[in-house]
């Protein structure tokens, strides 16, 4: 697999169906603010099922200091969309079905079959400023991420 991207690259753009089948592209969002887009495995799984929720009990925060959070599975839009539902999700939820946007990202593998959980940090320009790559600390995901924006804001408030 390539080197994942890392901080200092420009991220890849893209566009996937959202859970309610909308297409979205990463750019058209950075219009709008930092975004904090994180991969994760699968869900209404218990690792992946915390982080979405810590990401909610957090989503105030985040929007509050001008990002968006993004998480982005394999999971099909209508999966996302009862995963969002039953979890009172008030982020967006990303369907890449064929793991390419994964693949761009360089977003690794365990075992070289679990969906590696990592989480990136966009500034508007598109320069990712943070990379957090861990399957099992989905707290620190969150707020590594929510450091990296406040600190992004103090920089470059809008």
């Amino acid at each position: 697999m390539a080197r994942g991207i890392q901080v200092g690259d420009k991220a890849p753009d893209f566009t996937l169906p959202s859970q309610s089948g909308a297409p979205v592209r990463l750019y058209d969002r950075l219009d709008d603010g930092v975004v904090v887009l994180y991969f994760y495995p699968k869900d209404e799984t218990r690792g992946c099922t915390a982080e979405a929720c810590a990401f909610r009990d957090s989503h105030e925060v985040f929007t509050d200091a001008g990002a968006e959070v993004i998480g982005v599975s394999s999971d099909s839009v209508h999966e996302h969309a009862a995963f969002a539902a039953r979890h009172n999700l008030p982020f967006t939820l990303l369907s890449d079905e064929e793991g390419q946007v994964r693949k761009d990202y360089g977003v690794p593998s365990v075992l070289g079959i679990i969906p590696g959980r990592v989480t990136y940090v966009i500034d508007r320009q598109g320069t990712v400023r943070h990379v957090f790559n861990s399957l099992t600390n989905t707290d620190k995901h969150v707020n590594d991420a929510l450091d990296v924006v406040r600190n992004i804001q103090t920089e470059d408030p809008v």
